[in-house]
């Protein structure tokens, strides 16, 4: 398909190596603090990846960058495998049932049908819009 042609894709950008580092520190901080919501004992294991990630993030963040550009990649694979699938669940799930009910109500909100006796297709207002003089100078 020409959306995925290599020729116009713009470079895929990921985020700095600190705040790469930032965010593992704080997801494993959360996953580490999470059990005592339920009165349960620390994640130690956790907690000591986050501060090794807070701590690489904070002093040398080049260290975590082959981890980012492993996640970005893993986020672009996710893309290309979750984006599909939810866009055609949604069409299945709302947009060929609304075109159905459309159908069979014969409701037609964008007057696409073709009507041999109409002058026009033109939509007349009353009262008419603004003179056509004033939109000269729109922007």
């Amino acid at each position: 398909m020409h959306e995925h042609s290599p020729r116009h894709a713009s470079p895929i950008q990921s985020s700095s190596d600190r705040s790469f580092g930032f965010v593992f520190a704080a997801v494993f901080l959360i996953i580490g603090l999470y059990p005592l919501l339920h009165a349960s004992g620390i994640r130690l294991w956790a907690v000591a990846m986050s501060g090794m990630f807070l701590l690489l993030a904070a002093l040398r963040p080049q260290v975590l960058a082959p981890a980012n550009r492993l996640w970005t990649k893993f986020g672009l694979l996710l893309h290309n495998i979750v984006s599909p699938i939810a866009l055609g669940i949604l069409f299945f799930l709302v947009v060929t049932p609304t075109g159905l009910l459309l159908r069979f109500f014969k409701k037609d909100p964008l007057r696409l049908r073709f009507d041999p006796a109409a002058d026009s297709y033109w939509i007349k207002r009353d009262p008419p819009g603004p003179a056509a003089d004033s939109l000269n100078n729109q922007f």
